[in-house]
């Protein structure tokens, strides 16, 4: 698992050291400083590909002038060997390293060696970590919001786990509830009106109004006839409600494969409640004296909770004493619980029964306020929630065509639908767009962009590139020139600014695995992707390769395969296709 910018950092420090150690041996220096460095990546190349502050952080302790310092270190150096070919003084005393052929030839070694690994990190310490996303109510189709919130998780997952964490993904379906019971009274409506009319039988003012409620109705009406009119009216509700919640989740499912997700787990909300799960949660906190009485109802003291969270994490009494805060109810006077209760059943159960490190939850923006109040409601059970409960919050989508807002679907009359959206563009697209921008960005998702075959459409791009490379290899193997290892490569030839900095673009894709993962952000993988494939044009387009002396023809065409590859590794991160012709 390598990470060539990180070693090549770990080598300037180890390098610098050695040189101070050396001049101090040969009385140039003082003994015994402990001198902190800073080594940074210059972002301008002629400032070198590295750069050390040892100098400017040493003068104080060597008591010498930086300039002095950096000229006794630069004597001292021994390069060879190293990573590097040239070190340089600039301004106060910075010493700029320049990586030599030695670090570029490892680069591509390595990426031979990991194959679809490469990339890979143990930051993640085999963290058990469980992603849950989407979880969609089933009482309809998935919309914008579920299917950026879809790709989201699921590559966010993909990432975590190459980070070297232990990922588990998960869908929680709310089958229990208030949604549900209104889910069954909208069923009801239209199977009676298929038997009574619809002018005999009013529908719910609250009811869910969409084509798949009457095609439901319609179909239990075809399989059951009017047999179910007469039953009493909870058990009919119950029958619809399961009918209903048979079809919708299969379908749920199936949408979801299509769109390249696979789950771990389907965990049912009821299976908390049938359990006893969510009642038991519930005392475990009135144990805890988190809990009054209050209207014949139970509440959670949440207002305290959120007190001792926000002192804990360092707000002042008079800055939480602003805060409107409000209370929770877990269970009614009716004896139902709330979801709330439910949902602090549920997250005691990822962290407690079912043992993960962190429960990660990609929900909407508009669920912004219940994050701390899951958080403290964990806390109060003592498992840490403001720490081990991590909420990504995702802006909304706007479906834009030709320059205007797709706001209806044609099937359904409501917002348009994933499966409604798999069919006008490609699953490749779908993922890679909605993937495109970090989660706290809204997003505009432009249909017609995301169809178009040129240089404008990022995936396009990418995918243009990977096939461009994989042409080229194919093309020059039939007239006998193939891939050589990376061992029987001269990185020397490899000398240009294309192709040093597309080589340097190869060694940058373990930092934004690792940055995507601790920042929860895996759109760096989609940016990355697309300054990957960029640097490869250029590099395309200013090195000959057919026709060049063997060694240079070598070196250039195993630099096109490594890209190829690490393109591939991350487009499967993403979960897009990395085809070899288009």
């Amino acid at each position: 698992m390598s990470n060539m910018i990180q070693a090549a950092r770990a080598q300037v420090a180890q390098l610098t050291q050695q040189a101070y150690e050396k001049a101090a041996q040969a009385g140039l220096l003082p003994e015994g400083a402990q001198v902190k460095a800073t080594i940074e990546i210059p972002k301008d190349t002629a400032h070198g590909d590295y750069a050390s502050s040892f100098a400017m952080a040493g003068a104080k302790a060597l008591h010498k002038a930086p300039r002095a310092i950096a000229e006794a270190i630069v004597d001292n150096l021994e390069l060879e060997g190293s990573y590097f070919q040239k070190v340089e003084i600039a301004g106060p005393g910075f010493l700029n390293f320049t990586l030599g052929p030695k670090w570029y030839g490892e680069v591509l070694s390595a990426v031979e060696q990991e194959g679809a690994e490469y990339g890979a990190n143990t930051e993640g310490n085999g963290e058990k970590v469980m992603v849950e996303f989407v979880s969609a109510n089933p009482t309809g189709p998935m919309h914008m919001g579920n299917a950026r919130g879809g790709v989201l998780g699921d590559t966010l997952a993909n990432v975590l786990k190459r980070d070297g964490c232990n990922t588990w993904k998960e869908f929680y379906v709310n089958d229990a509830g208030n949604q549900i019971h209104k889910f069954a009274v909208s069923i009801n409506a239209r199977y009676m009106q298929l038997i009574v009319g619809e002018e005999n039988f009013p529908f719910p003012e609250e009811g869910y109004h969409g084509d798949d409620i009457k095609e439901l109705a319609k179909a239990i009406y075809e399989k059951h006839g009017d047999s179910w009119k007469d039953l009493p009216e909870e058990e009919r509700l119950d029958k619809l409600a399961e009918y209903g919640l048979s079809v919708n989740i299969p379908r749920m499912e199936s949408d979801l494969k299509r769109y390249g997700i696979v789950y771990d787990q389907w965990f049912f909300e009821s299976s908390l409640h049938n359990s006893g799960y969510v009642a038991e949660t519930v005392e475990l906190l009135e144990k805890k004296g988190w809990t009054y009485e209050k209207d014949g109802a139970l509440w959670l003291n949440t207002t305290k909770l959120l007190k001792e969270k926000f002192m804990r994490e360092g707000k002042t009494q008079e800055q939480v004493d602003k805060l409107d805060l409000k209370d929770d109810v877990l269970r009614r006077g009716n004896g139902f619980y709330t979801y709330f209760a439910a949902d602090i059943a549920y997250h005691r159960n990822k962290l407690e029964v079912r043992g993960f490190d962190k429960a990660v939850n990609i929900w909407g923006a508009d669920h912004h306020g219940h994050v701390a109040r899951l958080q403290a409601a964990l806390d109060g059970l003592g498992l840490d929630g403001s720490h081990r409960l991590v909420v990504v919050l995702m802006q909304l989508v706007n479906l834009m065509q030709d320059g205007k807002p797709v706001r209806m679907s044609k099937r359904s009359g409501k917002t348009i639908a994933l499966h409604d959206l798999l069919d006008e563009i490609s699953v490749d697209a779908a993922r890679y767009f909605f993937n495109s921008r970090a989660s706290t960005s809204p997003l505009d998702f432009d249909l017609d962009l995301a169809v178009r075959e040129d240089s404008e459409n990022p995936v396009y791009y990418v995918q243009y590139a990977h096939a461009r490379i994989c042409s080229l290899i194919a093309r020059l193997a039939e007239e006998g020139a193939q891939v050589p290892k990376a061992g029987d490569v001269d990185a020397a030839v490899l000398n240009t600014p294309e192709e040093l900095a597309l080589i340097k673009a190869l060694a940058q894709f373990p930092e934004e695995i690792h940055l995507a993962a601790r920042d929860y952000d895996p759109s760096r993988i989609n940016r990355y992707l697309v300054a990957l494939a960029g640097d490869f044009h250029r590099f395309y387009n200013a090195c000959r390769i057919k026709g060049e002396e063997p060694q240079v023809l070598g070196a250039r065409l195993k630099l096109a395969d490594t890209v190829r590859s690490v393109l591939a590794n991350g487009m499967g991160l993403l979960g897009v296709s990395a085809p070899e012709k288009m």
